[in-house]
């Protein structure tokens, strides 16, 4: 039996929220294909992890051995976020773009799961995994537009999840979302309505896909 982890950090709830929309029909999709399966869901806008101090980012270079209680309780956490990492068999992101980068609760995520020698580095543990961003947006930012040079998500996350954790990293890109709401978006509409149908085809696909892929 396979396992999902899946990580939300929209601040929206499902019905607000073009990120948990997808990584909502990826989910219905992989439960309805792999009823037996386990999914591990963390909310990080209604359950925010803390974000790195000093006590927990020495707790992730000293040995175990020698942590003091509160490096005990710091490290306890980080261990937990890498255990979740290492038992999924496929990870799925929500990542809608905030002020041109990720969400600060997902950015807390990051750097609380990544634990030198461990997750990344040579022989990081969750190393070949799939994982499936939805990086939607309000905007477009694709090649070629004018905000291109603004795209600080698909970068990023490119570069940590593959670089760093070296995961198989596939990109689902809502956009335009705010065209709905927005007067001067308006001609837009059609172009998100796209998007949009796009992207919940991808989730689907993809989840199918990687069901097939472990039950294989």
């Amino acid at each position: 039996m396979a396992t999902l982890l899946l990580i939300d950090s929209s601040v929206f709830p499902e019905g607000g929220s073009a990120s948990r929309a997808v990584t909502a029909a990826f989910r219905k999709t992989w439960e309805e294909q792999h009823p037996d399966g386990t999914v591990i869901h963390r909310d990080l806008a209604a359950d925010p992890l803390p974000h790195i101090d000093a006590v927990a980012a020495s707790a992730g270079f000293s040995d175990p051995a020698t942590h003091t209680p509160e490096q005990q309780a710091a490290f306890a956490l980080r261990t937990q976020l890498a255990e979740e990492l290492e038992q999924a068999d496929a990870i799925v992101i929500g990542a809608p773009m905030y002020n041109f980068t990720i969400p600060s609760t997902l950015k807390a995520w990051l750097d609380q799961a990544i634990i030198m020698g461990r997750t990344v580095g040579e022989n990081a543990s969750a190393k070949g995994k799939p994982v499936v961003v939805v990086a939607s947006r309000g905007g477009s930012y694709a090649p070629g537009t004018p905000r291109e040079p603004f795209e600080y998500v698909q970068n990023y996350l490119e570069a940590v999840l593959n670089g760093g954790f070296g995961l198989e990293v596939e990109f689902i890109v809502p956009e335009l979302t705010m065209a709905p709401s927005n007067p001067a978006m308006a001609e837009l509409v059609p172009l998100f309505e796209t998007s949009r149908a796009k992207a919940h085809e991808q989730a689907e696909a993809k989840a199918k896909e990687l069901v097939a892929r472990f039950a294989a």
